[in-house]
């Protein structure tokens, strides 16, 4: 039997009803809904313990949920996973290979039936002149680019990244996120867990964010904050003499966006949405003074949402299989 096949806007590539996951009597993902559409790249986000983890690997077999329905590509995770598992390309938080395997040996090593391209995929993801180098010898930005090319190498419908990026330097998360808008770009259906909230803003198309195993909220990275986090800064220190007076603030203070205008010595902090920042700056001009410069400017981002929406209540214990 052939499996369905997936079409945009059509049936969900992921649906997830109900799912609920206990270890030792505590609730690691709580009657958790979700849903991912062919083409998606979609985010988990959300603290540590939070049931991202544990979420993806049941949606891989890998654990057998407490209750509620999961389908993947139209299937049992866990009832059809000898079906299931070639269409599904992974790499999870443990994923490691022994020190002196070569990058041509774990490409063959992992080259299913369906395998194709594998001279392509390491030409595409800048590792063609590494077949020879053992994993032992290769960088951490490598490594993770490896586990791309292995993760697609049997042409999945849909890949599995968790924590992708962790422990890597600045340069090489940069790599590998060039690597992920490849796939992005190519219409590669993507369930990405991971802490970067930059990475989740600069890769996904839509973000979950969870905590204690529950949807919080979800959305584009631009609608959660939009909801959660809407007040931008503007911070500058005002020059001396006539500016700097109560009637300066309160001229801020009419300006289009603003909500608060507060002041320390010299310093003022104008707060308000976004349309707020281009009035300040059209009045800053407007004294006739030089621009400040000391001027700083902060654009609430999709880390300032998720700090309003968990501070919603205290945190609680976390687990490490979460």
């Amino acid at each position: 039997m052939n499996l369905p096949e997936i079409h945009p806007g059509g049936d969900p590539v992921v649906r997830v009803r109900g799912l609920t996951k206990s270890y030792g009597g505590r609730t690691v993902v709580d009657h958790l809904d979700l849903d991912v559409r062919a083409g998606e790249v979609v985010g988990l986000i959300g603290a540590n313990g939070a049931g991202k983890t544990t979420t993806v690997e049941c949606l891989q077999g890998l654990r057998q949920a407490d209750s509620g329905e999961i389908r993947v590509l139209g299937l049992d995770p866990l009832r059809d996973a000898d079906r299931l598992r070639p269409q599904i390309g992974s790499q999870l938080q443990s994923s490691g290979l022994p020190d002196r395997l070569r990058v041509a040996e774990a490409v063959a090593l992992f080259a299913g039936p369906r395998a194709t391209g594998a001279d392509r995929l390491l030409e595409q993801f800048g590792l063609a002149h590494k077949r020879r180098s053992p994993f032992a010898g290769m960088s951490g930005g490598e490594r993770q680019r490896l586990f791309l090319v292995l993760a697609l190498l049997n042409r999945p419908r849909l890949v599995i990244l968790d924590e992708l990026t962790q422990g890597l330097d600045p340069a090489a998360r940069r790599e590998v996120w060039g690597a992920v808008a490849q796939l992005r770009d190519a219409g590669t259906t993507v369930l990405l867990v991971t802490h970067e909230l930059d990475e989740a803003e600069a890769l996904c198309e839509r973000v979950v964010a969870m905590r204690d195993g529950r949807v919080l909220d979800q959305g584009t990275p631009a609608d959660l904050v939009a909801r959660h986090a809407r007040e931008a800064t503007v911070r500058f220190a005002l020059p001396t003499g006539d500016l700097a007076t109560n009637g300066t603030l309160d001229e801020l203070r009419r300006l289009s966006g603003v909500t608060e205008v507060t002041r320390d010595r010299a310093q003022v902090a104008v707060r308000g949405t976004r349309e707020a920042i281009a009035h300040v700056g059209a009045w800053l001009v407007g004294t006739g003074h030089p621009i400040p410069p000391d001027l700083r400017v902060d654009i609430p981002d999709l880390e300032s949402a998720l700090l309003a929406l968990l501070d919603d209540s205290a945190p609680t214990e976390t687990a490490g299989a979460a």
